[in-house]
């Protein structure tokens, strides 16, 4: 009998160790295996803003292009994104409203469209933006030279 007690000693010792072991590394696998969970204090604000010459957005060709994230801070390939982006807040990102309407500046009657777009999230919402000029002068006149589309 001696050596049957000994058995199951030494057996109920080896399945505690591997069956402990065992549930230890798979609560260790499981832990390391959930994804990291981002948590954020900002919506996030990235936009592409464009300037093309055309009517058509599909066939505008565009001049110039520049990035513009404005959350947690104002940065991107915009020349002054603290204006731009302090713009963008006032009117809540809503572009149509950075318009001024009819301009006091003389501008010629040339047809030579001017598109400008913006496209991506502002504070969290998807954002699509187009207008169409009748040429550079009504842009700067209507936009009454605000830093968004001063690029």
């Amino acid at each position: 009998m001696r050596r049957n007690s000994h058995a199951v000693f030494a057996t109920f010792t080896a399945s505690t160790l591997l069956f402990g072991g065992f549930a230890t590394a798979t609560a260790t696998a499981t832990a390391q295996a959930a994804p990291a969970k981002a948590e954020s204090l900002y919506a996030p604000s990235a936009l592409v803003l464009t300037v093309a010459r055309g009517e058509d957005p599909l066939t505008a060709t565009v001049e110039r292009a520049v990035t513009l994230t404005c959350a947690p801070t104002a940065e991107g390939t915009h020349p002054d994104p603290a204006a731009a982006c302090k713009e963008l807040a006032e009117v809540r990102g809503k572009f149509s409203e950075l318009t001024a309407g009819p301009s006091n500046r003389t501008c010629t009657r040339q047809w030579d469209p001017v598109l400008v777009t913006a496209h991506g999230v502002w504070q969290g919402k998807q954002v699509q933006f187009s207008t169409t000029y009748g040429n550079a002068c009504e842009m700067a006149g209507s936009m009454n030279d605000n830093a968004v589309f001063a690029f």
